[in-house]
């Protein structure tokens, strides 16, 4: 028997903008993801209306009461997020998933045994970016990642 989907949403540097596309795009997921850059603490908790939100400092958030790095472990598997702007020794974690933001480019990399997720920037357009977020569908420890671009003018 295969187990039900896990959804995932990550999202970071939304720098104070929480846009209604990224709310519906996030709509499902069981828990969300944000990466720093939040803006403010009421990102949160608009966040957390569609899920439970673990959410990590970005540069930008020196007036903000969240951790700089979360080690969480979900259906089985170890995530590590942080922001980016600093190098952590993520093998202290032997993470099998590690979120960061900061570049606003949005990347899907398999490194070896780690998948390596930014969502990109969800908030204000930064020069040419898309402005984006990520899902991940988690099915018995496989992971399937859609970055979404959102629709903006």
């Amino acid at each position: 028997m295969v187990s039900k989907p896990f959804e995932m949403g990550v999202i970071s540097d939304t720098h104070r903008l929480l846009r209604p596309e990224a709310m519906l795009a996030l709509e499902g997921c069981q828990v969300i993801f944000h990466a720093g850059d939040i803006g403010s603490s009421g990102i949160i908790s608009q966040l957390e209306t569609i899920a439970p939100c673990h959410a990590v400092l970005g540069n930008c958030d020196d007036q903000l009461d969240f951790p700089n790095i979360i080690y969480q472990e979900i259906n089985g598997l170890r995530i590590l997020m942080y922001h980016g702007h600093y190098q952590i020794a993520e093998s202290d974690y032997q993470p099998d998933i590690v979120i960061t933001g900061h570049t606003h480019i949005p990347e899907v990399i398999k490194d070896g045994e780690i998948l390596r997720v930014n969502p990109g920037s969800a908030g204000p357009r930064r020069f040419r970016q898309p402005v984006s977020l990520a899902r991940l569908k988690i099915i018995e420890r496989k992971i399937e990642v859609q970055l979404i671009d959102l629709p903006v003018l």
